[in-house]
């Protein structure tokens, strides 16, 4: 085994004067296992686009397609890391005189190169759409919910929020002769002072309801019913913005992980392929000129 002590002069005098790694066997697995990855992601991508339909009840759900997609990365990344990592250790140069364990040892390792050169290279030509995959769901979760309210006002967001406070001081009960724009400004500020809240109060309710009777013909009754009303209804909004957002993140949470799942499983095949393939390229029958006898090389 490895942890023995074994001299073995003939391998020293190899390694001495051979590396252990034969690039070339290595970039070509890890050619041949980004190009099957890239193949298999568009047959994927064309399978689960023919799949969905833009109409309600129809087709497959997200659900459902989210367990798809996760299954087809884990069944490409066994394929073409597989693919790779064979084609790795079938290829690399013949080691002679190194020990059965060390030729394990480096099969292995050549899968795994040749599994990470193609991962890197798969990120490389991939780097928009991943972050745009990866980082969407979290930046939908952060400024959804963050925007949530100030969408209400359009450009409320951008004033200061002090302008609810000065609105404070000059505020009575008298019917004051303002213009449109300024009354939507007011009531946006209101509205979204108290939805930042959670909660309206009684002396913005009462306001709001005294706008609303000034300009238009309903009763102040009816004006306060319509203002309870029409929060309520913006209420909901950023709830189900909300959910939408934490939805979002935690579809994005999972992603990552399946990601990173699927990555290791590959990782573990391209390994696996690669001593496989390794011990095929040991077993190969050289065959001689006419005038020497055809000989098999030695099996570790």
């Amino acid at each position: 085994m490895i942890g023995n002590a074994e001299i073995h002069p003939a391998a020293l005098h190899d390694s001495s004067n051979h590396s252990g790694v034969s690039w070339a066997a290595i970039f070509a697995g890890a050619a041949a296992a980004a190009a099957l990855s890239l193949l298999l992601l568009m047959l994927g991508s064309g399978l689960g686009f023919s799949a969905i339909s833009p109409w309600s009840g129809e087709g497959i759900s997200a659900k459902g397609l989210g367990i798809w997609a996760i299954i087809w990365l884990a069944l490409t990344q066994i394929l073409a890391s597989g693919m790779g990592g064979y084609l790795a250790g079938r290829l690399r140069v013949k080691w002679a005189n190194v020990h059965g364990d060390e030729v394990y040892f480096r099969d292995t390792a050549h899968g795994f190169l040749a599994w990470a050169v193609a991962t890197l290279l798969m990120a490389a030509l991939a780097a928009g759409s991943l972050s745009g995959i990866v980082g969407g769901g979290v930046k939908a979760g952060a400024s959804v919910a963050s925007g949530a309210t100030s969408t209400l006002g359009g450009t409320a967001s951008q004033e200061n929020r002090s302008d609810y406070f000065i609105d404070l001081l000059f505020r009575d009960d008298r019917p004051a002769a303002v213009s449109e724009d300024a009354a939507h400004a007011t009531a946006t500020r209101i509205l979204v002072h108290n939805l930042a809240n959670g909660q309206l109060s009684v002396e913005d309710r009462t306001y709001l309801a005294q706008l609303v009777a000034q300009r238009t013909n309903l009763s102040r009754v009816q004006a306060e019913q319509r203002v309870d009303q029409v929060y309520a209804q913006a209420r909901q909004a950023i709830d189900t913005a909300r959910q939408v957002a934490d939805q979002a993140a935690k579809a994005a949470a999972w992603s990552t992980l399946w990601m990173f799942i699927a990555l290791l499983i590959g990782a573990f095949f391209a390994s696996l392929a690669a001593t496989f393939g390794g011990r095929q390229r040991d077993g190969v029958v050289y065959l001689q000129s006419p005038d020497y006898p055809t000989r098999t090389a030695p099996l570790h």
